[in-house]
């Protein structure tokens, strides 16, 4: 995945004075809507983190003060490279100058990672969910790609839906390519199911992750032989808006399962540090 690439831009970083406190350089960009971006740093050779984890990363404004948000590293924890999956806000004080980075650049990245979605915050189980709207897939992005997570669990189930389907491609091309990737694809098998969903432009599947629970239909289209998640069995990770995770969080807890923590493993946990 990008090796030889990525290889040269680490060699002619080294070569680089670095100019921002933290720097790392950028070495990937990809446009895929006009509110959605992908983007690919170089990574400090001290970080370490868990798959599932978030760093602060940022930009100075016109005044050279840092700007500075919390992204979910869209990778996993044995990549060479750190990846990003991010929104445009064209009047945000950070993506309106965030979205038009290109591959020498830099950006300011705290190498403190920190995060609720991660696999040792859930009770062992059967079977995981992950549930996510818009960019909330970034950290699932980064947990569907590391091995631990198929030596866990017997199946792993991604829903993520969106307004439209071009903005499910990146989790779709990610996705699809898992069971042929060198690395990871005998860990994946036929372990991963994908339930992607629109809520307002024609798809094969519509309607809300809520919705799709709720009404039975996810387990049935992808028969699950139940209508409902067992807190025997079921495993839940929950990224999206304020709204979205309140939401799934009624769900989960009128199914019996119980929100967990780092601190204290349970059911299901959450990803709050995105919703102010």
């Amino acid at each position: 995945m990008k090796q030889m690439n990525e290889q040269t831009a680490v060699t002619q970083t080294a070569a680089q004075v670095k100019t921002l406190p933290d720097a790392q350089t950028v070495t990937d960009v990809r446009h895929y809507t006009d509110r959605l971006f992908y983007f690919r740093v170089t990574r400090p050779r001290t970080l370490r983190f868990r798959s599932g984890e978030f760093v602060m990363i940022g930009l100075p404004d016109d005044n050279g003060k840092p700007i500075m948000r919390a992204y979910s590293i869209a990778s996993p924890a044995w990549d060479e490279g750190l990846d990003f999956y991010s929104i445009k806000v064209q009047d945000g004080p950070l993506t309106s100058r965030l979205q038009h980075i290109q591959p020498g650049d830099q950006i300011i990245l705290k190498p403190k990672p920190v995060g609720t979605l991660v696999l040792d915050a859930l009770l062992p189980g059967k079977r995981l969910w992950l549930l996510a709207t818009g960019t909330g897939i970034a950290p699932f992005a980064s947990l569907m790609r590391d091995p631990d997570t198929y030596e866990r669990y017997d199946q792993v189930i991604m829903m993520h839906t969106c307004r439209e389907v071009a903005e499910l491609e990146y989790g779709r091309e990610l996705i699809e390519s898992l069971p042929e990737d060198p690395l990871i694809g005998e860990f994946v098998g036929d372990k991963l199911k994908y339930y992607p969903a629109t809520t307002r432009e024609d798809f094969r599947t519509m309607g809300r992750v809520t919705d799709n629970l709720t009404s039975g239909k996810v387990f049935a289209e992808l028969g699950l032989g139940c209508a409902k998640m067992d807190p025997a069995v079921d495993r839940a990770m929950v990224c999206g808006s304020l709204e979205f995770n309140k939401d799934i969080m009624a769900i989960l807890d009128g199914w019996g399962l119980r929100e967990g923590a780092n601190s204290e493993p349970a059911e299901y946990v959450v990803e709050k540090a995105f919703v102010g």
